[in-house]
């Protein structure tokens, strides 16, 4: 098992974090060449995320190593992520770690950070240098839904079940799922899921383009392998490049990303025969 160095070529700085703190925190982090797993390991509580397990997910971020192309976040057992630790909704909360009452009597420069810190931990999988596959088994709620949602793709199993709790719980998803969920699905169908909080079963979600691939349990682990393989057949500069231009498109008028087009391969024609720099 890998350990995440610090500092790193991507601009990591935070400290390193070592398998046994990530293993007391309910993660597994592991690098096979130029594919890491990232595995949410508490199958007793269905893999529940807490303060600690979005810093543990962004210190990750902060110190990939540079080799990697391919991020796959799965969860330990028949649940991806149950969502949030119901020891957060408590006074006591979660030892060491508070609870959303303490967080919510921090003032608005400490809350915002608090946040932005949780925030990290997801809004990396986004990098256009890696791609990030969430294999998604049994429940995604609230948080683990986030979680899939932050990476590029969903490989599901056929048994898993999708729903955006918050709004259930007086709360607001804030873990940077809205956005993805919105460009996925369209608003109309977000508005649904989130204000209804009903669960999104696999072949809804593969119909709504939620998922790429819909496999029976006992294939996801083979499924997510063979794209895996086929997404690190393609050039790692241009799969990078590629991902840029396509994040961008949805923010750019046509002829702006015809200039972001020919800005990307004017770099990679001269990166394969040489030119101007």
């Amino acid at each position: 098992m890998a350990e995440a160095k610090a500092p790193n070529q991507r601009g990591g700085h935070a400290e390193e974090v070592s398998a046994e703190a990530l293993a007391e925190i309910g993660l597994r982090f592991e690098v096979d060449g130029e594919i890491a797993t990232i595995t949410l390991d508490r199958p007793d509580k269905r893999n529940a995320q807490t303060f600690a397990t979005w810093s543990a997910l962004a210190r990750i971020g902060d110190n990939l190593p540079e080799r990697v192309r391919i991020v796959v976040v799965k969860g330990e057992g028949p649940s991806f992520s149950a969502g949030i630790d119901l020891r957060m909704f408590t006074p006591e909360g979660v030892p060491g770690q508070g609870s959303f009452g303490s967080a919510a009597r921090l003032d608005g420069p400490a809350f915002e950070e608090r946040l932005r810190q949780a925030q990290s931990g997801f809004l990396w999988l986004r990098r256009p240098e890696i791609v990030s596959i969430a294999a998604v088994q049994g429940h995604a709620i609230g948080a683990g839904f986030q979680l899939a949602l932050a990476c590029d793709l969903r490989i599901v199993a056929d048994d898993v079940k999708f729903c955006m709790k918050e709004p259930a719980l007086g709360l607001v998803p804030d873990l940077t799922g809205t956005k993805p969920l919105v460009e996925l699905v369209g608003q109309a169908r977000a508005i649904d899921i989130c204000l209804t909080a009903r669960i999104v079963e696999a072949q809804e979600a593969l119909s709504i383009g939620l998922a790429e691939r819909v496999v029976p349990g006992d294939e996801l682990a083979k499924a997510v392998q063979d794209k895996t393989a086929q997404l690190l057949t393609t050039n790692r500069d241009a799969a990078a490049a590629t991902k840029r231009l396509l994040q961008g498109a949805a923010g750019r008028t046509l002829e702006e990303q015809c200039a972001a087009e020919g800005a990307e391969q004017a770099q990679r024609l001269r990166a394969l025969f040489g030119g101007a720099s």
